[in-house]
């Protein structure tokens, strides 16, 4: 039996050097899906130029994109037109591949994936969505996202919904799933990492994440200026790119920063990792709609200390003693925190120790055997590749 999965996602594609790449957590989970159908599809946003350097290439060769694009958002008149107007072909993009597809794959939050969700149940009895923002409701998210929220649960999405968490109250296919970029030759290696895990001196220091507001690189600069200012030493490595770089690198020099701070750009996930090996402490004081941090969850396995919000599962992954929750998320908060466990290299190991253990459970490889049993259960799957 030919089974072609389509896949409907806002995450941005580049076709380059004969291959298809995307931000490297989602590309080797599509892997995933790929080895369990015999082609997969993918509707979404699609560049012909070359990929940022977070960004890996499938692995696959079964997946091919479908290029679909829901231009301008919800704020202000031109963007909202501009939305609008780009509907009737993302509708008509999305139906003429739903048409030919076995199943259907959406993936939320984004306007995309909504579209997606909206219009999968006409096509097709076996659907499923992954909506990997955080899943309960909170002061200050996107009526967007609250919307998207309300379609899933709602009767009209007849499929399993995965998300971050077990949460109270929910309807029967709303379903707790966690996902994992590391291997589990990853895993041995970051347990090796964690088992030699000291604190250093100068205290080292990572960031790992996009440069938007809602991830407040910025609020951390500002920690890390008091730190200095109290003589506290330390050394600093932001990892990532975004709407935000110009604006960080400039608030880095202007406290400056500059010889404790280092920007290294988006790069690819292998030297992520070495990035885990050198570093002490983790920070994602983030803001954004949080599900499962994966850079948290990573940070983790390779026994950093890290520094989370009251965000998503965030807050239930850093309790009993796993991390540290800043909340609400200042400048000030996080610098004390910092400050504390820097001067605490007892309190360090014991936090680090326990993340570290705790974390080494997920991997990818558990990943696949996770996902043929979902879809077992909710449309009777069974492999024939």
């Amino acid at each position: 039996m030919t089974r072609n999965l389509l896949i409907v996602s806002h995450v941005m594609h580049y076709e380059w050097d004969g291959k298809y790449w995307a931000f490297g957590p989602y590309s080797r989970e599509i892997d995933i899906w790929a080895d369990l159908f015999t082609s997969v599809t993918i509707c979404s946003p699609c560049k012909k130029s070359q990929p940022t350097g977070d960004c890996l290439p499938f692995s696959r060769s079964n997946i091919s994109i479908s290029p679909v694009e829901i231009r301008g958002g919800t704020y202000g008149i031109l963007p909202r037109i501009k939305l609008i107007a780009s509907l009737p072909s993302a509708i008509w993009g999305l139906a003429k591949s739903m048409q030919k597809a076995w199943a259907i794959h959406v993936r939320l939050p984004g306007n995309l994936g909504a579209l997606g969700a909206i219009l999968a149940p006409l096509f097709s009895d076996r659907i499923i969505a992954k909506y990997a923002g955080t899943w309960p409701d909170f002061d200050g998210e996107p009526y967007s996202y609250r919307f998207q929220k309300k379609i899933l649960k709602s009767k009209w999405f007849k499929g399993p919904v995965t998300v971050y968490g077990d949460w109270p109250n929910q309807p029967e296919h709303i379903i707790s799933f966690f996902t994992s970029i590391l291997t589990q030759d990853q895993i041995r290696i970051a347990k090796k990492s964690a088992e030699n895990r000291t604190l250093h001196s100068p205290s080292r220091i990572l960031f790992v994440g996009r440069f938007d507001k809602g991830k407040n690189a910025h609020v951390l600069l500002d920690a890390l200026y008091q730190l200095k200012q109290l003589s506290i030493p330390f050394e600093a490595r932001i990892i990532g790119d975004g709407d935000e770089n110009e604006n960080l690198r400039t608030q880095c020099n202007t406290l400056n920063l500059e010889k404790e701070v280092q920007f290294t750009g988006a790069i690819p996930f292998s030297e992520v990792l070495e990035h885990y090996k050198w570093g002490d402490i983790l920070v994602l004081a983030s803001e954004n709609s949080e599900g499962w941090p994966k850079v948290i969850a990573e940070g983790m396995a390779f026994g950093l200390v890290c520094f989370g919000s009251q965000r998503g599962l965030i807050p239930q992954m850093l309790e009993d003693g796993r991390g540290i929750v800043i909340w609400p998320v200042t400048a000030q908060n996080l610098f004390v925190s910092l400050q504390k466990i820097i001067s605490s290299p007892e309190e360090y190991a014991e936090i680090s120790k326990r993340a570290s253990v705790w974390s080494q459970v997920y991997s990818l490889d558990g990943l696949q055997g996770a996902i043929k049993q979902l879809l077992r259960d909710h449309w009777q799957f069974e492999e024939d590749r």
